[in-house]
């Protein structure tokens, strides 16, 4: 059996500046999974004070530290068919002079950081905390190996949609039917996203025999599935806006879905490509990112 190591070894330059730690990191996905915590925590406070400033910025620095963690773990675990994958090879750390074994060290240095700050701010959010790294782990180490196993993956990211805002929102407030309610939104999207990068990620999982919903059941479908997700999660928005768990302003917002389906159906009718799957997301992310700005902006009108 080869080693991991010794595969990887002709690849990595020579000593890099400590920059090289950032270059891979996925700043943009990190970024981009801040918005679920911190509407959590904006529905539980309502209207912050003073005195929630220092759990806010708390909040904030933990969970960079936990994603982070996440998608190192997930780096780390997955060297191997990244390194396969034509369109990842040139972006993996040890092409950035990140070793795998320095690697290993870094992910479970910032797991620990992570989780010392999130237990400043109480029990349950670190419960939280540790059972979003549990499941993380349960994904990408190929002792569990569950991104390999179709639906039981989704369900992960399901299950991890909806401890995401429960994080902030335990921030401020215990856990009750209307924080699951509104979490489970923010699941579906997370969900219905994790099949697009799937099928984004089709051709170098297959070369690699990793077993995703893309892989087993076809690009076209899983995207079908992904569609069925979104729909649903713009359905339930809906209906929590008319019921009044969301601020009922708020309804008007599903008007924007129509302008991601065209998106998806121009994505599909270009062959479901890498880049134009990239650009998809790119564009969906926009759009989820204002409808975040409009949920708080009706909460402090509200």
């Amino acid at each position: 059996m080869t080693n991991m190591n010794d595969s990887v070894a002709p690849i990595r330059p020579a000593k890099a500046s400590a920059l090289r730690y950032l270059s891979w990191l996925r700043l943009q996905d990190v970024l981009v999974l801040q918005g679920s915590p911190l509407l959590g925590a904006a529905f539980a406070i309502g209207h912050p004070g003073v005195e929630n400033l220092r759990p806010l910025a708390m909040l904030i620095v933990a969970n960079i530290f936990l994603v982070t963690h996440i998608f190192m773990l997930n780096d780390w675990s997955g060297l191997k068919a990244d390194l396969a994958d034509p369109n990842k090879a040139a972006g993996v750390f040890t092409a950035r002079g990140v070793g795998r074994g320095e690697m290993g060290v870094l992910t479970a240095g910032v797991l620990l950081v992570s989780l010392v700050l999130f237990s400043r701010l109480g029990a349950i959010t670190l419960s939280l905390a540790l059972a979003i790294a549990i499941l993380s782990a349960l994904y990408s180490l190929p002792l569990f190996n569950w991104k390999s196993r179709p639906l039981l993956n989704s369900a992960t990211h399901l299950a991890g949609g909806i401890l995401h805002f429960l994080l902030g929102y335990s921030v401020g407030h215990a856990a009750d039917q209307r924080g699951v309610a509104i979490a489970t939104f923010f699941a579906l999207i997370f969900a219905a996203g994790h099949l697009t990068q799937e099928i984004r990620d089709h051709q170098g999982d297959a070369v690699s025999a990793i077993r995703t919903n893309a892989v087993i059941f076809g690009e076209r479908r899983t995207f079908a599935a992904s569609l069925v997700l979104f729909t649903l999660a713009q359905i339930l928005f809906l209906t929590l806006a008319l019921r009044g768990i969301l601020p009922r302003s708020l309804a008007i917002v599903v008007v924007l879905y129509p302008i991601q389906l065209w998106w998806s159906f121009q994505t599909l009718r270009d062959g479901l490509t890498f880049a134009s799957v990239c650009r998809l997301q790119a564009r969906y992310r926009v759009l989820y990112a204002v409808i975040g700005l409009a949920m708080v902006a009706a909460l402090f009108v509200g």
